[in-house]
């Protein structure tokens, strides 16, 4: 078996990482006080994390979607902006989003190869990984996952296909990106049911008229059909009700489909690599659990919005105390209690992404009982926010601004 060697190749020694809890998030209030919280946002170096998660999830994770960055050796801004015009870039409001710049292709390999081997070991024996790369790096990624896992357990190389402008033209576009399905063992969930395709309009015609097209097999054609291993969706950038921004975001179907037939409700959903938040928020939508961890704090503010947004199951934010780190600022908001609502003063709003309440606040968790997120295209954030049914005895405001910094407002 070719086996895949470079000057710096090895497994480090895993140094597990500390995870304190920051928040407890209740979105729109569901669930406040007590219901259980399943589900986990990490912000943190990924490599910490998976060790860090080790003693409690090794062998139990479902399925795993990782989409690392792909060793193009750019740098990828977000979109902070509102309302702006897509044609005009140079009109739009950046920040930091994430770099994908490398010294050499070893350094990248370097980064891949020890969280692919945690990816493996926190895989249940029947669970899955879907590794999304393009043409940058799945040839090398390949092979070390035909190490790591063994090549009879490629399950399929899919090729994800989209359209959209380009600026080659010295060669063919290029519009699609790969992602390797390898399976833990040799018994996973492929829910075939779950992500059959209508037929096309043409092919239901053709077997109608004749038996004989189906090869003298008469087709269920309500049924549908499996798809095949290209896969047509939309580019984010197309979606204007999923976009938020975030650099090289996926999305929701495509993340759909990977879920329905890859795991079952109830089942442990995670992405190490989570950036936008996509895997989240299509797990919690089709009652799957998840881990998601990035170790950009503007990728964990963006699914954190995402995740509010969608009133989804509560969640806990949690950071690596040695490797997550969240910008800072210090203010005071002038907020108005009054009626069972909290309202910000009109000044405040434009510089805010996002707020939140935490009712009887305890100095050291924050507990998200109600959030105000700002609109992605137009529209202003809400000034007002309903307070649970209950006595505040500490009441806390936590905001965001717009340049990703965080801090206590009351």
């Amino acid at each position: 078996m070719p086996e895949l060697t470079w000057a710096t190749k090895k497994l480090p020694q895993m140094q597990p990482g500390r995870l304190v809890s920051d928040s407890l998030v209740y979105p729109n209030g569901r669930g406040y006080p007590d219901s259980p919280i399943l589900n986990r946002v990490i912000l943190g170096d990924n490599l910490r994390v998976m060790a860090a998660l080790l003693p409690e999830y090794e062998g139990k994770i479902n399925l795993i979607y990782a989409d690392p960055p792909f060793f193009t050796n750019r740098h990828y801004p977000a979109r902070v902006g509102r309302g702006e015009d897509s044609r005009k870039p140079a009109e739009w409001q950046l920040a930091e989003g994430y770099p994908d710049h490398w010294t050499n292709l070893e350094a990248y390999l370097d980064m891949l190869y020890p969280r692919l081997a945690l990816m493996h070991r926190l895989l249940a024996s029947d669970g899955t990984l879907y590794l999304h790369l393009d043409w940058h790096a799945n040839a090398y990624a390949r092979l070390l996952l035909d190490e790591i896992f063994g090549a009879e357990r490629l399950l399929n190389e899919i090729i994800w296909t989209y359209h959209g402008p380009s600026p080659i033209r010295s060669a063919f576009n290029r519009k699609h990106d790969t992602i390797l399905v390898y399976t833990k063992g040799s018994s996973y969930t492929f829910n075939v049911d779950a992500v059959r395709q209508p037929y096309d309009p043409t092919t239901v015609k053709t077997f109608a008229s004749s038996v004989k097209a189906g090869f003298g097999k008469i087709p269920d054609l309500e049924r549908g059909k499996v798809p095949e291993d290209w896969w047509y969706f939309p580019v984010v950038a197309r979606l204007h009700g999923e976009r938020t921004g975030y650099p090289t975001q996926k999305p929701e179907a495509l993340l759909e489909r990977i879920l329905l037939a890859s795991s079952n409700p109830g089942d442990l959903i995670a992405d190490f690599f989570c950036g936008s938040g996509t895997a989240a928020v299509v797990a919690a939508r089709l009652g799957r659990r998840y881990i998601v961890n990035d170790d950009a704090w503007r990728a964990v503010h963006t699914t954190y919005s995402r995740l509010v947004e969608a009133s989804t199951a509560p969640f806990r934010l949690e950071i690596e105390v040695e490797s997550g780190a969240i910008p800072s600022f210090q203010g005071s908001s002038g907020a108005q209690c009054s009626g069972g609502e909290i309202s910000l003063p009109e000044n405040l709003l434009p510089e805010l992404d996002y707020w939140e309440v935490d009712p009887n606040w305890d100095g050291q968790v924050f507990r998200s009982a109600s959030q105000a997120v700002r609109p992605r295209r137009k529209g202003t954030l809400p000034k007002k926010l309903a307070l649970p049914a209950i006595e505040p005895e500490k009441l806390a405001i936590r905001a965001v601004r717009i340049d990703g910094r965080r801090g206590n407002i009351w």
